[in-house]
């Protein structure tokens, strides 16, 4: 008796393991993700505190999910005939394709840089429940 009970509890706990397992893998391949529709936007800024406001004000106008500031980048580029040399924070920002026209001229309304550094890269693939959320996040 004690065994039937415990197998009958064991195919249940199974049935709601494979159940599971199966909605999910399901819902996964349902939100099917469309290459390019993100883009992954690069800005460079003079210093970690001018990187915060931009960042900040990108994510309160849904410009952007999600920025990660990398700290403590060097910069050697030609600049009005000579080599600069410059301590930098990259911002790195997770959009909507569609967003990055708005995004940029964003960054170059409040960028101090006489030309601010906008690039970005289409998102071909990535953690689907990621790339929904920033789908999510930044409308149209």
């Amino acid at each position: 008796m004690k065994a039937a009970c415990c197998a009958l509890l064991l195919s249940l706990l199974m049935v709601s393991l494979l159940r599971t397992v199966y909605q999910r893998f399901f819902s996964m391949a349902a939100e099917a993700y469309t290459p390019g529709s993100l883009s992954a936007a690069f800005v460079t800024c003079p210093n970690e505190k001018v990187g915060k406001e931009i960042a900040r004000a990108m994510v309160e106008k849904h410009l952007a999910a999600c920025v990660n500031i990398m700290p403590q980048i060097t910069s050697i580029y030609e600049w009005k005939g000579k080599i600069e040399e410059d301590r930098e924070v990259l911002l790195m920002i997770k959009t909507r394709s569609s967003q990055i026209p708005a995004l940029t001229d964003f960054v170059r309304s409040v960028h101090p840089y006489e030309v601010a550094e906008v690039i970005a890269l289409p998102i071909q693939q990535g953690n689907a429940p990621y790339l929904q959320w920033v789908g999510e996040t930044v409308p149209e």
